[in-house]
């Protein structure tokens, strides 16, 4: 393989952070990217290249980690707005704030494409290692890479469309992506299927490749996917599956997972690895669009994604989470320096969680974030899916030791806050759970489809404009026409 191919897939798969959290601004900047390529590792026209290039299409294909996720995923709930300044992209804050939804919009668009392309390129390779026959176990292992994206990209299409088309065979021509909707049911069970596969034949870790896909992605998803079902038994049984595996451990500070020493942390299930080298940003605009929009040192981003009042207010008191996941304007922002007022500034709040130290901005010589992976699945909602799932099951104990080891990594050493969760009936149990997962993830894009899930959605969003249409999003138009109307539009649409 030529050089440039080498450096092409080399910075796929990124850099492996210092798992503790007192790493200088030195050894972050001088950090490298662990986990490279080298001739040794990809052979020419190999199946290892083409699963390097799956995780280049997650960080860089539109529509799939790109500023488009929050719009459909966080923006969409209680606790998050559109944020910027009001004239900019007002149309999209009507739309996703306001659930004035359209098919005839970019962002769908982008979700929509940037998810089957993906997709489409996981089908490739799953065909190139069916055609050779080839079942050695590092060709498994490439195809398994290729079943648990897929399965990712189905069930972020499952949670905002609903019914989807199933596409599984190699796209050769346009026509050969042209297909019905299936049933959610139908959509579950391909999902199954491909995390199945995936857990069967995906290593625990990759300690060398640190952003891999592993055995306990795949499981986790399994527990999610079941989660949205209500299939309690096996929710649990895969959670636990995961927890019990030995392979992750919630990090010990829940307030650097965020921060640039985060990154690849024990608490680690999926990331999307982001990375900026040599001046040049292997990354995407998802985290660079939420940073602070203000002028000077603070001239950090486009402002978007900002939390709401009602979540500023949902936290217990003395919370360490808030101060992690919130910055507010005209306040110290934990590194001693001080944000301008608002006004100026057109935000009272600013996602924290996209913030980054001000040492290594000046060390890059870039104010907006390029180099803090994306956390897609954390351990800490492995737990707290095994939480739920023992409640409904009526295993009170079993779902409260689990809440404690949430409530407990956040209060720290403090024990005069976040009290132990003492209620033991089920509906006591359900509401704490709700609640810390609303905390432990705020800002990150699970509160909008945990509402749905839970039945909450059309009584805490119906004030914003939200019906029980509003759970899926309508099949962009774009796609409905080039199928030639195969696609059917999403009901009451």
């Amino acid at each position: 393989m030529n050089s440039h191919k080498i450096i092409k897939y080399s910075l796929i798969v990124a850099l492996a952070v210092q798992l503790t959290t007192s790493c200088s601004d030195s050894d972050f900047l001088d950090r490298k990217p662990l986990g490279t390529a080298t001739e040794g590792d990809i052979k020419a026209g190999g199946f290892e290249e083409k699963a390097f290039g799956l995780y280049g299409k997650i960080r860089s294909e539109s529509g799939v980690t790109d500023w488009t996720r929050y719009w459909f995923q966080s923006i969409r709930s209680d606790d998050a707005a559109k944020g910027s300044t009001p004239t900019d992209a007002a149309t999209m804050g009507n739309i996703m704030d306001k659930f004035q939804y359209s098919a005839a919009e970019n962002q769908p668009a982008s979700n929509w494409n940037g998810h089957y392309s993906l997709i489409y390129a996981c089908n490739d390779l799953i065909d190139a290692v069916d055609v050779s026959g080839d079942i050695s176990q590092g060709t498994l292992v490439n195809k398994a890479e290729a079943m648990v994206i897929r399965a990712f990209a189905y069930f972020e299409l499952r949670r905002d469309y609903g019914e989807v088309p199933i596409v599984l065979n190699k796209i050769v021509v346009p026509g050969d992506a042209i297909k019905a909707k299936s049933t959610i049911a139908q959509v579950d069970e391909q999902i199954i299927s491909d995390l199945t596969y995936a857990a069967e034949n995906l290593p625990l870790s990759w300690p060398a490749y640190p952003g891999r896909a592993t055995k306990g992605f795949a499981n986790s998803l399994l527990a999610k996917l079941y989660l949205y079902q209500n299939n309690w038994t096996k929710a649990l049984e895969k959670s636990e599956e995961v927890i019990n595996s030995g392979q992750y451990v919630l990090a010990n500070s829940y307030q650097d997972l965020f921060k640039e020493g985060g990154d690849n942390s024990t608490e680690a299930v999926f990331e999307v690895q982001f990375l900026r080298l040599a001046s040049v940003n292997y990354s995407n605009n998802y985290w660079e669009s939420q940073g602070v929009r203000g002028t000077g040192v603070w001239d950090l981003g486009w402002g978007f994604n900002v939390p709401t009042e009602e979540l500023v207010n949902a936290y217990e008191v003395n919370d360490p989470r808030k101060e992690a996941t919130i910055l507010f304007s005209g306040q110290n922002e934990g590194n001693g320096l001080t944000l301008p007022a608002s006004p100026p500034l057109a935000q009272p709040y600013w996602n924290k969680k996209a913030y980054t130290t001000p040492s290594i901005r000046q060390g890059y010589g870039q104010n907006k974030n390029h180099w803090i992976n994306i956390k897609i699945l954390r351990y800490a909602d492995v737990i707290l899916m095994a939480a739920e799932a023992a409640n409904e099951l009526g295993n009170s104990a079993t779902a409260s030791g689990y809440i404690e080891m949430i409530r407990a990594r956040a209060r720290g050493n403090n024990a005069s806050i976040l009290p132990k969760v003492t209620a033991m009936d089920q509906s006591s149990l359900r509401d704490a759970i709700k609640q810390e997962r609303r905390i432990e993830f705020a800002m990150e894009g699970e509160r909008f489809y945990d509402l749905v899930r839970w039945g909450d959605a059309e009584n805490v969003l119906g004030g914003l404009g939200y019906q029980s249409r509003s759970q899926f999003y309508p099949i962009p138009q774009t796609a409905i026409d080039q199928s030639g109307g195969v696609l059917i539009q999403n009901p009451n649409y």
